[in-house]
């Protein structure tokens, strides 16, 4: 699965000051991170406020970013949820044509066990024809998905190619690390231990910030999967401040704000989130302006 190695960026779901789907700015987004040098895209994940959008909306959004993409880079498409037997469903009942893996949440709020975590990714495993890459964010969730059910389930399912690596945990990682199928990827989903989970054996980065400044952070990871070690430090402590920047009041406020700095959407969100606060937006202008 080598279209999944570098970085990914879960992309964001720009809204009109109305609050309405912003299609033209999603369009411009969309060529930003591919000019910049970003390896694959992730639809409809959490930083798109999918939460919030009607199924429509969504609709909507797909449709906006596939035609932008015409696929020059891979797609990857958030399907998942605390009700199985409705991500099962969902999976069944959407067209995937245009994606080359699912992205899932482990079940949020109703806290299952490992084994309920396990039965429920085997569920979602046997109802997809497409790769499926496992999110573990317990941050979000309120659960963590161990490093041994993730094993498990990348042992027993060939379909299930890899996690996104969200606990802020760098030795939950290091042990995913070390005990997965030589095959299966271990992705980031913390963009500041991002770097060292890379130099570890780690296949990159589902990226907030790295769609705000995609050249700098896709080449750190780049640098990193390579090797070489000076180039991909030098840019990580370069990006390194705008990473707590983005997350000091919440995502995807922080990063909405970065795009309204480079004028390619405003930095609306929806209910129950609010934008940034004038003073981080005036630390987030001070960094870019900067850098």
């Amino acid at each position: 699965m080598t279209k999944f190695l570098g970085t990914g960026v879960a992309l964001i779901t720009p809204f009109k000051s109305d609050f309405s789907v912003d299609e033209e700015a999603l369009s411009k987004i969309v060529n930003f991170v591919i000019d910049g040098g970003v390896e694959y895209l992730v639809v409809l994940g959490t930083t798109a406020e999918s939460a919030t959008l009607s199924k429509e909306e969504k609709e909507i959004v797909k449709d906006t970013i596939r035609i932008a993409n015409n696929g020059r880079v891979p797609m990857v498409l958030g399907i998942g949820g605390n009700n199985t037997a409705a991500v099962v469903n969902e999976i069944k009942n959407t067209d995937l044509s245009a994606y080359d893996a699912v992205l899932s949440v482990s079940p949020y709020y109703n806290k299952p066990s490992q084994e309920g975590i396990y039965q429920h990714f085997k569920a979602v495993a046997n109802a997809s024809d497409k790769p499926i890459i496992v999110y573990n964010v317990p941050g979000r969730t309120s659960s963590n998905i161990a490093p041994e059910t993730v094993i498990r389930l990348a042992n027993d399912f060939d379909n299930i190619i890899g996690v996104k690596e969200a606990a802020g945990d760098i030795v939950q990682a290091m042990r995913l690390l070390k005990d997965k199928p030589e095959d299966f990827l271990v992705i980031s989903g913390d963009d500041m231990i991002t770097l060292p989970m890379v130099l570890a054996g780690g296949a990159g980065v589902i990226s907030v910030i790295g769609q705000g400044i995609p050249g700098d952070f896709s080449n750190m990871v780049r640098a990193g999967l390579k090797g070489d070690v000076e180039t991909a430090n030098n840019l990580h402590y370069k990006v390194m401040e705008s990473i707590d920047l983005i997350f000091e009041e919440g995502n995807p406020g922080g990063i909405k704000a970065i795009f309204e700095y480079l004028n390619l959407s405003e930095a609306t969100v929806r209910l129950p989130l609010v934008q940034a606060s004038s003073e981080l937006k005036e630390k987030i202008n001070t960094f870019m302006s900067n850098i």
